[in-house]
Order: C-alpha cells, then structure tokens, then sequence
C-alpha cells in the first residue's frame, strides 16, 4: 500500500470550517472584479433600482462601489444577508420559477470571504440606515450610518485573503474592459435604469434611463452598441408556443472579427449559452465570412418554468427544456429578417468605397499646364494623388469598357432603374457591373454574385431530394467510445436522406456502408468522429449539413459566371434581377460582399457639391 493510500485509509469524513466553505464558493462566484460588480449590480436590480453608480479604482483590486436607490434593507436583513444561503429572491422555495437576475444567496459572503466588504443600506419605508462589515470572514457588528436610501456595497482589497488570485488577474485596463462589458451587458438588459461606470475622476460609462417600450429600448441599443450598429442592423420580431424573441441583428457585411457585439438575453438575463450561439452561426451560416462575428442584440422572453438558470454558479448559462423550439425560433426570426434586407449592405462599404476614391491632398496645377481640347495638354500627372489604392494609369492605356457604357440605355433598361439594384449601364475590368439605381450607384462584382444564386439553387436542388449516395465496395468500420457510437446509432435514420448509412457495429463501433457521392475521397473515420462528438455537444447533425454545404459551396463556385467574361447588357440586367430574388445575394458562398451601394448625396459630396 502506498503512502498515500494508508493516509486515506486512516482519514476520517470531516465537515469544512465556514471560512473554508465561503473560500471555496467565491473560487466558483467571484472570478475576477467584473464578476463581483455582475454580482452587486445584479442584486441592485433585484431590489429595483432605478439609478446604479458603480466607482472601481486600480481596475478593482483595491476599491469596487456600487450604489442604488432600490428598495434597501433594514438592520436585521443586513445580518442575515452576509450569511451563506440566505436570500430574499425565493419566496416559495421554487427553483422551477425563477423570475429575479440572483437567488443562490452566496454572492456577498464569497465576496466577503475573500476582501474587506462594508454594506450601508436603508429601506425606502424605514428611517433608519445601518451599516456592517465582512473582512475576510470575520463578521462586524452592526451599527448605524449616514445614508440618504438604497445601498452602498464597498468591496476593497479585493483576494487579499487569497493572495495567489491576484496572480490570475490581468492589467489594470483589461479588468476594466472586462468590468465595461458587464455594465453594458446589463444596461441592455434593463434599459428604464440608468448606469454609470467611473475609475475615480474619469467617467467611462454612462446610460440615461430609457422607456420601457420598444422605442426605449431601441434607444438603449443605440446607446450602448453605437448609431453605426443602428444603421447597419435590422429588427426582428417571433412568437412561438410560450416564447418570444425580439431585438436587432446586423447585416451580414456588418461583422466584427471577435463575438463582444453579440448580446443576448433570457428574460432580462445576460447569458452565454452554447444553444443561442449555435442558432446565431445556424442563422447566418454562409453569409459571415469565416473567423468573423455578427453584431446581435436577442431578448428571449420565456415562461420560467422552461428554462432553469441554476446550473451554473455565475449563472450566465441556462438550460432549456426544449432547445430544439429555441433554435428553431432564433434561426427562423434571424433568417427572416435577413431576407427582408437582402438588397442592403453596410455603410461600411460605402464609406470605404468614397474614403478610396477621396483624394488624400488637392494638389495645385503642375506648371507647364494648357488647357487644350481636352483640358489635359501638357499636364505633368505623375505627382497627382492617386484616388484609389491602385497606382493611377496613364491615360493613354485606360482599356475600354468590357461591355458597351450604353448597355442600359433603353426603355426596358430606364424601367430598371426603380428596382433595388437598378439597371445596368456597364462592365469594367470584366468582372465589374456598374448599376445606375434611381438614387445612386450600385457596383456589382459577377462572379460572387453569380457564385451565390448558384449555390442557393443547389441547395433548394438538395432539400428537396435525397442527396446521392455511393455505396461502398468494403464497408468500414469506425471505433468509438460507447456514448458515441449509441448517439449515432440513435439518429442513424436522420443521416439516411443526407446520403449517409450507417449502422451500429458492436457497442463500441458503427460500420460505414453509403457515403454522400458529392463528399468524393475522403476521410470517413474522421466525418463520423466529428458528427458523434457535435452530435454529444449540440444534439443535432450539424456536421454532415455543414460538410455538404461546403462541397456544394465549391460546385457553385465552378459552375457560375468566371471572372473576366464580357457579358452583355441583357446578361447583366438578367443577373441583377435574380439578385432581388434571392434573400441572400448580398454576400457570396464565403461571407464576402457582392455589391457595394453608393447614394447620390455620397457622390455629391465627395465632388464637393453640398
């Protein structure tokens, strides 16, 4: 017997000391200072507040306040709050109907354990204000203070009681980046409320209190994600059984290269949760190039009693009773939204288009300048600012249109000219469709355009049959932990119509007998490992769908108009009214733009002429 085992055989079960406990609890509750002022501040809500001030110094390691004017606490409640498991949040002891943002009762004595913690509170209908204090455990006794209402939480010196936590913490402006995103996350999800964030002198963040409507919270919106978000994004709105979804989603050319612009929320609760980001890459899917983010703002409004938020102690993932009703509203609004606005793109586009063509200095006539027939005669060109970022050419070696400049003109042609995409009136460098629209200019690049219809045609072509499958001559036989191989033998008949059959092969194998045709040589072993372990993540045979979309991505891609064709007028004009039919034409296969709008008051005003 080894050393370690004759000191287990001879220890005997003993309970942890309190102080321990409260340690221990604040390792899984207070994470860093941005999990302790989520924690404060989500309490201020619970008790109402209408105006929360939070004030953080030394990114919170030495000073984290946060003050509110809710409805407080009176002296005894102030003893019993620093207890563990106290809470005023569970009046019936139900955990199936969780209606407020905190109910563990543990946030204040792991904050406690772990600094030196004063709590000053007076309640609305009481006149009297006390205050108590917790440092590191240790429990002050209670006495009076000045206070007008509401409550102050001062939390300082924060893991001196554990000091190697401090080791964990990152710089002083990344704990209050990480702190900034808190306050935000919260804002939007209580837009009535007014927030602010100061590290001393310096005021980083302030909300104003909005209406509680729609109006309100689109206010909200724009205060915390910015009036470009507001520009570049859409609002949806869904209904299904007992639950609804509403808010903004960006366009798909509006993305951020990481998810701090994703926000969502189940019932006013800020949350990560693996089923809502799944639904947000479902919904967009193809429209966002890879390694880029959406910018979203998703409340979900359901009964309380489908969805429990006790199965983590920060509290920022829930679980679902039916995951697969969410997703589907989530991916069906988003969707729909979408397609509502297939014919706009970002501003961004725009604005970086004019900032192209905008010369960076006016430079003053090169000497040696006559004005000819042509106005340029003797012009020295070779220091004029270049207007895009290409080196500027010479005049003489400017090609000719790839397709006639009068290709739009036309009775049928001038009709166009009302449509979303307008009439096409050439094509540069062949691969460039310039469109005149009623109010503006839309620059179409054809082979993503073209690339895109094609794609969506066979996918249609794929939904509505069974894709082929390819049998195979000696059937293999992939081996898999037991938990895997039962999951795909479970959902064995949903593969079946994808083109893959399968079966299961012992309890810790499945053998592989038709594959998808389209897939072509491929790793078989390494598909199905993929689809068992999304399968255990996400419940659904998402890793198939995905592979097949990228294969019919690469068909569509070969098979639609190649770049450097000349097309003629009534090809392009063809081409700009399948775009208007397709919901999802404004981004080719790989998330990438297709069209770049410019508004006449945009060129306008890039000529000076307002």
């Amino acid at each position: 017997m080894t050393a370690h085992a004759e000191r287990m055989s001879e220890t005997t079960i003993r309970q942890l000391p309190a102080a321990t406990v409260n340690r221990i609890a604040a390792g899984e509750v207070v994470e860093r200072p941005a999990s302790v002022v989520k924690e404060l501040v989500e309490n201020a809500l619970d008790a109402g507040a209408r105006s929360i001030d939070i004030v953080v110094s030394a990114g919170g390691r030495d000073l984290i306040r946060v003050s509110d004017d809710g409805c407080g606490m009176s002296g005894d409640d102030l003893v019993l709050c620093v207890e563990r498991h106290a809470t005023s949040k569970l009046p019936r002891e139900d955990l199936q109907r969780i209606t407020t943002l905190g109910f563990r009762g543990e946030a204040l004595p792991s904050i406690g354990s772990v600094s030196r913690m004063t709590i000053a509170s007076r309640p609305r209908r009481d006149g009297e204000a006390f205050e108590i204090s917790v440092d590191g455990n240790k429990k002050s006794a209670l006495r009076p203070v000045a206070l007008a209402r509401g409550t102050r939480v001062e939390v300082r010196d924060l893991f001196f009681a554990t000091p190697a936590r401090l080791k964990f913490l990152k710089s002083e402006r990344a704990e209050i980046m990480a702190i900034s995103d808190i306050v935000r996350r919260l804002a939007l999800g209580h837009c009535q409320v007014a927030f602010s964030l100061s590290t001393g002198a310096r005021r980083v963040l302030a909300f104003a209190p909005r209406d509680a409507d729609e109006a309100g919270l689109r206010q909200r919106i724009g205060d915390v994600m910015g009036a470009e978000f507001a520009e570049n994004s859409v609002s949806i709105e869904a209904r299904r059984e007992d639950m609804s979804l509403s808010g903004r989603i960006g366009l798909p050319t509006y993305n951020r290269a990481n998810s701090f612009m994703q926000f969502l929320f189940v019932n006013g609760r800020a949350v990560r949760d693996k089923v809502l980001l799944g639904a947000l890459r479902g919904a967009y899917g193809d429209l966002v190039p890879r390694g880029r983010f959406p910018a979203v703002t998703l409340y979900l409004e359901i009964e309380p009693h489908l969805v429990d938020v006790n199965v983590h102690p920060a509290k920022s993932e829930v679980r679902f009773r039916d995951a697969g009703l969410v997703r589907a509203l989530v991916v069906g609004a988003i969707k729909q939204g979408l397609g509502v606005s297939a014919q706009r793109t970002s501003r961004d586009l725009a604005a970086g288009m004019l900032a192209a063509f905008r010369p960076q200095h006016a430079p003053s006539p090169p000497r040696g300048f006559s004005a000819g027939r042509s106005g340029l005669e003797g012009a020295d060109l070779s220091g004029a600012a270049p207007g895009m970022a290409e080196e500027q050419a010479g005049f003489s070696a400017v090609s000719r249109p790839g397709a006639d400049a009068r290709a739009g003109a036309g009775e049928t042609a001038e009709y166009f000219l009302d449509h979303p995409l307008g009439a096409a009136r050439a094509q540069i460098h062949e691969n460039y469709i310039v469109s005149q629209t009623a109010d503006g200019l839309v620059i179409v690049d054809q082979h993503a355009a073209h690339e895109r219809l094609v794609y969506e045609r066979l996918k249609r072509a794929h939904e509505a049959s069974r894709v082929p499958g390819q049998v195979l001559l000696i059937p293999e036989v992939v081996e898999l932990d037991t938990v895997a191989a039962g999951f795909l033998d479970d959902h064995a008949a949903e593969f079946e119509p994808l083109g893959l059959v399968l079966e299961a092969f012992g309890p810790n194998a499945v053998i592989v007998r038709e594959v998808p045709a389209m897939l072509g040589d491929f790793d078989i072993a390494g598909l199905v490992r993929d689809l068992a372990d999304e399968l255990a993540e996400q419940g659904a045979a998402l890793g198939l769908k995905q592979r097949v979309d990228y294969v019919l991505a690469t068909m569509a891609c070969h098979g639609s108009v190649r770049s450097g064709r000349r097309m003629t007028g009534e090809e392009m004009n063809a081409l700009l009214r399948q775009m208007e039919g397709e919901p999802n034409s404004g981004q080719c296969n790989h998330g990438r733009p297709t069209f770049v709008t410019l508004k006449l008051s945009d060129i306008e005003k890039l000529f000076e002429r307002r």
